[in-house]
């Protein structure tokens, strides 16, 4: 039977090359569309992956995702702190300023402020400079894409990126770039500047509340996922591991978003069209095989 199985299946092989053209580019369709899927639900989480140094998210009950920002208040750091099983905790700053370049040009960018003394939420790679040299007067650290595309310059027809010792303007601040660092990219496609907590609060405009996050890493021994649930019990904030608060985030886009449905509705036409083009070619291969 396997004899006559392969007999039939190439002997025909106009039919034989029609049936492997078309598998192949359902394959080609389902795992180009599933690929795509998977890279971007990874961006709506990159900045979490960047910050490595914590395992705990503190942030206002209300928050639904990673960039759904509502501001705390500076006296909730030490409420945090005050935790049993809260090793230590450090304010983040995330929002977004439009910084000024020296050709005259506007460009909307994500500006992250760490912690003054610890740089933890620093980013994951620097290419160059240090991150101590944040503590230079009006310090910045600048994503290398973004220095390379919305934040360069165009100059007898030749893009020039940003570079060390460039100045620009940050809600009428001088800054200064000191480094340039590579970040995973995210679901926005804003240059990403980096510097410390308190001149990111001092170059964006003045409000009562300005703490984004609170990052805090639970103590030895402690299992993170009580912490978090005595954090909310004690504060009334919210507080997720880092896993949890990927999850939240992903959730929220496949809820909120068509992602999923025009990525999933794509990946089912592949797996239908697939289908359909092996059942009626096998199926015309045993009718004509029958006698």
């Amino acid at each position: 039977m396997l004899a006559y199985a392969l007999k039939m299946l190439i002997g025909d092989k106009a039919k034989y090359i029609g049936i492997v053209i078309g598998l192949s580019f359902a394959s080609f369709i389902i795992s180009q569309q599933a690929a795509i899927l998977v890279g971007i639900i990874n961006r709506t989480f990159g900045f979490i992956t960047d910050v490595s140094q914590s395992n705990i998210w503190v942030m206002d009950p209300s928050v639904q995702y990673i960039d759904d920002i509502k501001p705390l208040k500076d006296t909730d750091l030490y409420r945090v702190k005050s935790v049993d099983g809260v090793g230590w905790a450090v304010p983040l700053y995330k929002g977004t300023i439009q910084a000024r370049l020296t050709n005259g040009i506007f460009q909307t960018c994500i500006l992250i402020g760490i912690d003054d003394a610890t740089f933890i939420g620093q980013p994951p790679i620097l290419l160059e400079g240090k991150i101590e040299d944040l503590r230079i007067e009006g310090g910045v650290i600048v994503d290398r894409v973004g220095a390379h595309s919305k934040l360069s310059t165009i100059v007898d027809g030749k893009r020039i990126p940003l570079q060390r010792g460039d100045i620009m303007e940050l809600n009428d601040n001088r800054s200064c770039v000191v480094g340039i660092c590579e970040v995973s990219r995210t679901f926005q496609s804003q240059p990403v500047l980096y510097t410390t907590y308190d001149r990111a609060t001092s170059f964006v405009p003045s409000q009562r509340k300005l703490l984004s996050f609170i990052l805090a890493q639970s103590a030895p021994g402690s299992d993170p996922e009580e912490v978090c649930k005595q954090i909310t019990a004690q504060t009334g904030l919210a507080a997720y591991t880092t896993k949890q608060l990927k999850y939240l985030t992903v959730i929220y886009y496949m809820k909120y978003t068509g992602i999923f449905v025009n990525f999933g509705v794509a990946i089912l036409l592949g797996f239908i069209i697939g289908t359909a083009i092996a059942g009626q070619t096998l199926y015309n291969f045993t009718v004509d095989n029958l006698p």
